[in-house]
């Protein structure tokens, strides 16, 4: 493992859910360190996460006063991470859908790439308790994302991924746009459009027992509306570089990491 890794978790309302979660956490990377980003949680997260950073100095807090969605948390994480030097910086959820006893494989991973994500959508990935209707949202998700903005990454919009720092320090993480779960998307699609090597790792994706899930209609929204205007800026990039007589790039893409993947960039959609 790296030597200095921070999983972050952003919180809210997941008071029942945290303790848990940071203890499988420790358990399964006892050298990481935990980073709990609460949005001014009303049901007390943020106490609760104070209370086990006084009895472990590997779980650091960062309180924020509003809540102002997922990317603008993990955006405020890396900030808080790459200030401190951290080498790898790893995006979890607080309810248990991200399992950490599968932390060490994704981190092991990242010997062959800069960027790692967790997939449910590639051989050996699975959902596990998870409506029908979800997953066939997260499939067309993945599959309108994938023909929009000419990617082979098959699982764009999970939440389960490590960033070498280098990535985080180059990607101008301050022009990210999105707030909600299409911060994924982004995040990925700007790595691969700079030329980082991005691979994917199957993992078991858990519905949450406790607590509810954030995923509203609006994120949906926000994420189609967003893929699609990057889509039509991007084809509109091409078409002036046609037009000045220049070649398109290779697609953006990723390869699973039993396979042994060259640097890929971002060009034409399939």
């Amino acid at each position: 493992m790296p030597d200095r890794t921070l999983v972050i978790i952003p919180t809210y309302d997941e008071r029942e859910n945290l303790p848990l979660i940071t203890a499988r956490v420790r358990a399964a990377v006892p050298d990481a360190h935990v980073l709990v980003v609460d949005d001014g949680s009303p049901d007390g997260t943020g106490d609760v996460a104070d209370g086990l950073a006084r009895f472990d100095f590997s779980v650091h807090v960062l309180h924020r006063t509003t809540k102002e969605g997922l990317g603008a948390a993990y955006l405020a994480g890396f900030a808080w991470g790459l200030d401190r030097d951290y080498d790898v910086l790893v995006e979890m959820d607080a309810d248990g859908s991200h399992q950490p006893e599968e932390l060490p494989r994704i981190l092991r991973a990242l010997s062959d790439a800069d960027v790692v994500l967790g997939s449910r959508w590639v051989a050996g990935g699975e959902v596990l308790n998870w409506p029908l209707h979800r997953q066939l949202l997260s499939r067309a998700g993945n599959a309108y994302t994938r023909r929009a903005l000419g990617l082979r990454v098959q699982d764009v919009t999970g939440g389960y991924r490590a960033y070498r720092r280098e990535v985080l320090d180059e990607l101008q993480l301050t022009e990210v746009a999105s707030h909600g779960y299409c911060f994924q998307v982004e995040l990925a699609w700007r790595a691969l459009r700079a030329g980082y090597q991005v691979i994917e790792v199957p993992i078991t994706f858990v519905e949450r027992v406790l607590g509810t899930s954030k995923m509203t209609g609006d994120i949906v929204r926000e994420s189609l509306v967003r893929v699609t205007w990057w889509a039509i800026a991007e084809r509109t990039r091409q078409l002036l570089r046609l037009s000045r007589g220049e070649r398109l790039r290779p697609r953006a893409g990723s390869a699973p990491h039993s396979h042994a993947a060259p640097r890929l960039q971002l060009g034409e959609a399939a």
